[in-house]
């Protein structure tokens, strides 16, 4: 008999799902315990959705949504532990990515993440550069208002000086700018927690995305519902904007 897995594989995976991982705090609060080990059973949750998308489900594209570029403003130790796991998390999981293929990149500023883990993430992109199995981006210290105003310089100041002219200026300009220049935009967007917004996550590369939400705490968010969101994601018919053909 053929499992929901099986039914999804079938009917056609998203080439490139993204996930905007939130409510670890809560997840913690309800428990009685530090939002730290929020976060840490939220890393738990991390590892096990990869490791189920690049192994058993053969994702080609995930993107995670790890630290954004407004988390800075949390306590002072808070941002500490969560760089310090996210470094563990790398190091920790650099051997596996290589064997079963995954490759990482990441997305965000990465300048102004503190050295230990910039070191990390530097190594870690580079010994997985060869990954073919599953392409996974991690969004660190990632604002999309901040890509897109980046990228809007980079192109004004390429205007200016002649190396790029105005009439040239189109959406490929832009997307071959972006963090995430060379992998498909997202088809799916998932947010757990039961929060209803994107939170300045790829709001141009999500532009024609499908988008769900669920109730369910990232710590409690299994690869079972994953696949649930997969299979909401097949039901629906995506048009870009046109109208369907009118059938004869």
């Amino acid at each position: 008999m053929k499992t929901l897995v099986d039914r999804v594989k079938e009917a056609g995976l998203p080439r490139h799902i993204a996930l905007i991982m939130d409510g670890n705090g809560r997840w913690a609060k309800a428990r009685g315990l530090p939002r730290i080990a929020g976060h840490r059973a939220g890393a738990t949750a991390a590892e096990r959705l990869v490791r189920f998308a690049g192994e058993r489900l053969g994702l080609r594209y995930l993107t995670l949504f790890a630290f954004s570029t407004e988390n800075w403003k949390r306590p002072k130790e808070e941002v500490a532990y969560l760089m310090d796991l996210l470094r563990e998390f790398i190091d920790d999981k650099l051997k596996e990515f290589v064997d079963s293929g995954v490759r990482l990149r990441v997305a965000g500023e990465i300048d102004s993440l503190p050295e230990p883990l910039r070191e990390s993430v530097i190594r870690a992109v580079r010994e997985t550069e060869g990954g073919e199995n599953l392409d996974l981006t991690v969004a660190l210290s990632y604002g999309a208002r901040q890509e897109l105003t980046r990228v809007c310089a980079e192109i004004a100041a390429d205007a200016a000086s002649g190396r790029l002219k105005v009439d040239e200026i189109d959406e490929g300009t832009i997307s071959s700018r972006l963090y995430t220049a060379g992998i498909p935009d997202p088809d799916l967007v998932i947010r757990t927690s039961g929060e209803l917004r994107l939170s300045n996550f790829l709001l141009w590369q999500a532009a024609y995305a499908e988008l769900y939400f669920t109730e369910v705490l990232w710590p409690d968010f299994t690869p079972a519902e994953l696949v649930y969101a997969i299979a909401s994601f097949q039901k629906r018919k995506r048009r870009f904007g046109a109208l369907e053909k009118e059938e004869d």
